[in-house]
């Protein structure tokens, strides 16, 4: 399966592809080119979700209790699908945010008519 042109994409095929490609840029660094390691989890929080996780993904204990919790076969590495269930898990954390933040649980405000 080969990526769809950026030009031609959909919009949350750019997003599927922004994750990979995300992704990739921080694994390998040392170790595994598939994984990401304490040091690279640590970058990549830092880097890409710094505003989202604030002061949280700068304290060592943090990215330690956020790599336990990611990493489900305890290899002392996340992989991809390790990756992507912490995006998921914060994705939807905002919009929970997002809907509290408007009261609105039954509609769908953002959606363009």
């Amino acid at each position: 399966m080969s990526l769809p042109n950026s030009e031609n994409a959909t919009t949350l095929e750019n997003a599927m592809q922004l994750m990979i490609q995300t992704f990739h840029k921080y694994s390998g660094n040392e170790g595994d080119k598939y994984t990401l390691s304490k040091v690279e989890l640590k970058e990549m929080l830092t880097k890409e979700l710094g505003s989202y996780l604030g002061r949280r993904c700068k304290c060592r204990l943090s990215v330690e209790k956020i790599m336990g919790d990611l990493d489900s076969n305890n290899d002392g590495e996340v992989d991809f699908t390790e990756f992507i269930i912490l995006v998921g898990a914060l994705t939807v954390a905002c919009n929970d945010f997002f809907l509290d933040g408007l009261n609105v649980r039954s509609e769908h405000p953002w959606k363009t008519r």
